[in-house]
């Protein structure tokens, strides 16, 4: 989307709107840490986000990924930063192809600052002058693709504070094919408004999008707004000056500041605000809640579907996706990064045939076995595991390894089952409650445009070792409104669905459109799941030390158990599943397996190509686990 529709749009509606600037960290570990801030400052509602350009070498290449990072991963409309510095021709073109495939249509085009072994800018061979030059270039390249920004300077730049000739160069820039500003930042906001008003009286008609920063820190305030050569009003400074050496005061005081500040411009009538998060989420969360801006539970955060919709290209019309990645996003967009077509009003033949391979970016378990052993703790049986999974319910841990992301809100309807079942050794990995016809505006329940219903099947996704699993079988044959699907780490599947077909489990209604299914239940789509599902327990055990109880727990998790997941195709009822589950448990909670011998721990076969067990259990699946065979239920 652009960012000129989405200004429109704030104009249209009268409701104050926001967006975040990061810049690429120096070190890989900051780039990850980054990208978790990032996604958890998606929550805070931006309408975009902007990267800044590092011009040359892995810095610039550094931009390009937070570019597709944010776009096809975290679901976030990105705005990216082209300067002229150091950059010929071919490089800018390089990077504007990058972003064009990353699905981005919006740059923000600059001069740049010179190179920091250089007093003065100059010009690349080949390159480009002025930003005007480059958006002139990029509207000849790609059209009206890209939505182009370019900066204004309220109070002058660094090597120029003519304001008559910077508001002329400013209109060469819009007259070139930009269609809004991003000002420089400024606390002065009474010289902000009055420069505005002159921006106007020369013809400048695109919008004005302020630069806000926050405060974090006295110093932190003083070097950035010294850096930038921008006034700071004296009475930021009489109430600032006395406490700097105490930080949680300092930013008590600069959230009223800045808070008090975006008011006022947006009583000037303007709507939408820039803050420069210096890839801090803190601050910046202050001022939006001071400003009471941050979604609530009477204001939730609007969301198109139920799922984070990946905006990489060729992906924005995607609404169908199996349910088994719900709390795995990032995954499954790499697994089907190369599909040719992404389904879309139903899930079926429009798909690739195949999902991509486990190793790709963003599928394997991430962090260091010392940081999972501190996350995770050293599970020695299965109480300890199922200890795990409570914790996660009741929101003590925000992460397990099938899950990047904490419980969702929702849970909280089957939360005490849920709680029930983990507590009897069947661990729980993924689950929905069922929806009967809530409105798409619910706060917890709601997705789509408004005016609409949404619907839920219950659906419960769990791993569970073979006695419990013949024994739940057995049981489902009882309740023909159940369907399952069943399946070893080897590939024994069992399931009682009478199709290969996807079976719609949330769809949505709503006026003037057709019946909306965004998520789904299908065998060859478990399948590709299952890979993932055991490899990721697989990596969880090798965090541990070789023959240690932890490592002979998970792996025997790993290679003995099922992964089932359940649906309930009454979605009147949300129980039966939990009926049917009522009374199970595993037999030995507190047993610690000892280190196998002859392939043997505490009498259970570890071998992933068997899914016999050894310890008198039939094999259940009655295929003696032969690869990917298929059992269908009666």
């Amino acid at each position: 989307m652009h960012i000129r529709d989405m200004l429109a749009e704030a104009e249209r509606t009268c409701e104050p709107s926001f967006s975040f600037e990061y810049f690429p960290p120096k070190t890989a570990q900051g780039v990850q840490n980054l990208y978790e801030r990032m996604e958890r400052m998606y929550n805070f509602g931006p309408k975009f986000i902007d990267i800044t350009w590092g011009a040359g070498g892995r810095v610039a290449e550094l931009t390009c990924e937070m570019v597709v990072q944010a776009q096809a991963y975290l679901g976030l409309e990105a705005c990216m930063h082209l300067t002229c510095t150091d950059m010929g021709v071919d490089k800018v073109n390089d990077a504007l192809r990058k972003a064009y495939k990353a699905g981005c249509t919006n740059i923000l085009a600059l001069r740049g600052d010179p190179p920091r072994d250089k007093e003065k800018w100059e010009a690349a061979d080949d390159g480009f002058r002025y930003a005007r030059d480059l958006v002139l270039h990029i509207r000849k390249t790609y059209g009206d693709h890209f939505d182009i920004g370019v900066a204004g300077y309220p109070e002058g730049c660094d090597d120029n504070k003519d304001e008559d000739l910077l508001l002329d160069h400013l209109k060469e820039k819009v007259d070139a094919g930009a269609t809004f500003i991003v000002t420089q930042m400024f606390y002065d906001v009474d010289n902000f408004l009055r420069w505005v008003k002159r921006v106007r009286e020369h013809g400048i008609t695109v919008p004005i999008v302020p630069g806000i920063m926050p405060i974090a820190t006295y110093a932190s305030f003083l070097r950035r707004a010294n850096h930038m050569k921008c006034k700071i009003p004296q009475e930021w400074m009489d109430k600032l000056e006395p406490v700097k050496n105490d930080d949680v005061a300092v930013r008590e005081i600069g959230k009223t500041l800045v808070a008090d500040m975006c008011r006022k411009i947006l009583a000037a009538g303007i709507r939408h605000l820039h803050f420069y998060t210096m890839n801090l989420a803190q601050a910046t969360r202050m001022v939006l809640e001071e400003l009471d801006w941050l979604p609530s539970p009477d204001r939730p955060l609007k969301q198109p579907l139920p799922w984070k919709q990946s905006l990489g290209f060729g992906r924005r019309g995607e609404d169908v996706r199996p349910i088994f990645w719900r709390n795995r996003n990032k995954s499954y967009v790499a697994r089907t990064q190369d599909w040719d077509e992404f389904p879309n009003g139903r899930w079926g033949d429009s798909r690739s045939p195949a999902f991509g391979e486990l190793d790709a970016y963003g599928i394997g378990l991430t962090g260091s076995n010392e940081q999972n052993r501190q996350k995770w703790g050293e599970p020695r049986c299965i109480r300890d595991l199922s200890d795990l999974f409570v914790r996660y319910l009741n929101k003590d841990i925000p992460y397990l390894p099938w899950s990047e992301a904490p419980v969702a809100e929702e849970a909280d309807l089957i939360k005490n089952e849920l709680i029930d079942l983990n507590k009897r050794g069947l661990i729980t990995v993924n689950s929905q409650p069922a929806i009967n016809g809530v409105k798409s505006t619910h706060p917890v329940h709601g997705w789509g445009p408004a005016n609409g219903y949404v619907y839920q099947k219950a659906y419960l996704e769990l791993f569970v070792s073979p006695e419990l699993f013949t024994e739940i079988k057995r049981r489902i044959e009882n309740h023909p409104d159940l369907t399952y699907h069943a399946v070893t780490k080897s590939g024994n599947l069992h399931t009682n669905a009478q199709s290969d077909g996807p079976n719609a489990v949330t769809w949505g209604v709503f006026p003037g459109k057709e019946i909306v299914q965004p998520t789904i239940v299908e065998r060859i789509s478990f399948l590709a799941w299952k890979d993932e599902a055991f490899q990721l327990g697989t990596e969880w055990a090798r965090c541990y030390d070789s023959g240690s109880p932890s490592r002979l727990l998970l792996d025997n998790v790993m290679n003995t158990w099922y992964l089932v997941n359940i649906v309930n195709n009454d979605f009147h009822n949300g129980q039966t599943i939990f009926e049917v589950l009522n009374g199970l448990e595993y037999p030995d909670m507190d047993k610690v397996p000892e280190a196998p011998t002859n392939g043997v721990a505490n009498g259970v076969a570890t071998d992933a190509s068997n899914d016999a067990t050894t310890n008198g259990i039939p094999d259940v699946a009655g295929k003696g686990g032969a690869p990917a065979s298929i059992e269908a239920a009666a």
